[in-house]
């Protein structure tokens, strides 16, 4: 879930590039978590932290949590702020991972394959 046009087809552009095979969702607005349930299973979600109208995105992630399809589903906050006070905080609210905007266009790939292998990210 990210609101920046922008960061959507950045993500996505790096991920294709690296020779992922993507069903690429973008969710945004009161119901995401409703319309996120038609595309289930997900393999990973990336939440932004900071999401438009107030939405919080440790809100949304304990939403995407409380739902029994997403059990098993990866989610790694994707957030510009600063990461020295964010980190913690996601990790004590059970974040798979975190990766600080500007996003590390060389280690992007990297980082998603170890999430999606189990092991945390946390830069």
């Amino acid at each position: 879930m990210e609101d920046d046009v922008r960061n959507r087809f950045i993500v996505k552009t790096i991920l294709e590039r690296a020779g992922a095979i993507l069903d690429f969702h973008y969710w945004g607005g009161g119901d995401l978590i409703v319309r996120m349930e038609a595309f289930a299973p997900l393999d990973m979600i990336l939440l932004d932290l900071s999401l438009p109208g107030g939405l919080s995105g440790y809100a949304v992630y304990a939403s995407i949590r409380s739902r029994v399809q997403f059990a098993g589903v990866p989610v790694v906050a994707v957030s510009a702020r600063d990461s020295s006070l964010e980190i913690p905080q996601a990790v004590a609210r059970g974040f798979d991972g975190y990766i600080s905007k500007p996003i590390d266009m060389a280690r992007f790939p990297e980082q998603i394959a170890a999430v999606l292998s189990g092991v945390g990210v946390w830069e």
